[in-house]
């Protein structure tokens, strides 16, 4: 079998972040464990369902650990290995770390797949990771009915530094790094009636690290930081919401998502994560229509960066971005805590 012939999307009833668990099923699953044990030393665990867990190492600074893994999302072995490890490395980013390195978390099927095409999967971790900087520098594999790939990774960030989901405030504007649209993308080429430079917008932007984040830890006015990933744009920020106590508006028009996205939608490519995260968190929403909602709770894979920016310092940040040429433009504002977490602002 050569590698064009390989169709790793195939082998999955997954793709990408879309194959998590819902975030109402997530939530039965984190109470049932109970949360996270009291260390002094342990300054992020799941209590806020964070990017990453942060330990203070009482030295000044922080070691920060994450594991992200998933099942295909690109037909291609080389992509999906370098997709899944840039998924992976932007929850380092998203805490305003810097990663050091990573570890390889490897499902195969053996019976299927040949390990040369694993072999492919970790030559395009590989490559993410040299662009991030750090070493691939080892990791587990196990026999698996189906294919899947991700990186445990370690990350450093100065204590007083650190960012996180909970520290939105009032008047704060949001932002988003990347488009939305890879789950509909990723669904139309499920079913064979994507398009080749569809796909390829998509893969660009899932092959794009958010090494910004490590940056943003210096800006003391990103009052809020998260990356948008498997829960969609709206059960992240209303994430954000719920742990700093606050609610958001949203001006559905200004969220940035890939402009050819009406097709598929016209076409029902709507994910199967879109609905399990509207019927975990939609009763948290207000407003939208449904069309609007295909998008807004559309599962990312290695998305963007979902930042939280004091209003006075908006020019500031969006000339910061622009310079490192991450053109942004708010979607939205925090608010005080109403009924309801995410509203659509009103004409």
């Amino acid at each position: 079998m050569s590698k064009t012939d390989i169709k790793l999307t195939q082998y999955s009833h997954g793709a990408g972040c879309g194959c998590k668990i819902s975030p109402g099923v997530l939530s039965k699953i984190l109470n049932k464990a109970g949360n996270t044990q009291s260390f002094p030393n342990l300054l992020v665990g799941n209590d806020s369902n964070d990017d990453a867990a942060v330990f203070d190492l009482g030295t000044g600074e922080a070691i920060v650990s994450t594991t992200d893994f998933f099942m295909p999302i690109v037909d291609d072995p080389s992509d999906f290995g370098g997709i899944a490890s840039v998924n992976a490395l932007s929850d380092i980013y998203a805490m305003g770390a810097t990663p050091m390195m990573a570890i390889a978390i490897l499902g195969w099927p053996i019976d299927k797949l040949a390990p040369e095409v694993a072999g492919e999967v970790l030559n395009g971790a590989r490559k993410a990771c040299k662009e991030a900087g750090i070493p691939l520098a080892g990791g587990h594999s196990i026999d698996c009915p189906e294919p899947i790939f991700g990186l445990a990774v370690t990350g450093r960030v100065p204590v007083e530094k650190v960012k996180r989901n909970t520290g939105a405030k009032p008047g704060d504007m949001l932002y988003l790094t990347k488009p939305l649209g890879v789950g509909i993308i990723a669904t139309s080429q499920k079913r064979g009636i994507s398009k080749p430079e569809h796909l390829e917008v998509a893969k660009k932007s899932m092959l794009t690290l958010n090494k910004i984040g490590a940056e943003l830890s210096d800006l003391t006015y990103v009052h809020a930081l998260t990356d948008v990933t498997g829960f969609g744009l709206m059960g992240h920020l209303s994430e954000v919401c719920e742990y700093s106590g606050v609610s958001a508006s949203v001006r559905s028009e200004d969220v940035p998502v890939m402009p050819f996205l009406g097709e598929y939608i016209a076409q029902k490519c709507i994910p199967g994560g879109t609905h399990r995260n509207l019927e975990s968190y939609g009763d948290k929403l207000n407003g939208f229509p449904e069309e609007e909602l295909f998008l807004l709770a559309d599962p990312q894979t290695s998305g963007g960066l979902l930042v939280a920016v004091d209003p006075g310092s908006a020019a500031a940040f969006e000339s910061f971005m622009k310079e490192r040429d991450i053109p942004v433009s708010s979607f939205g504002e925090i608010t005080e805590k109403g009924d309801y977490l995410v509203l659509k602002a009103s004409s």
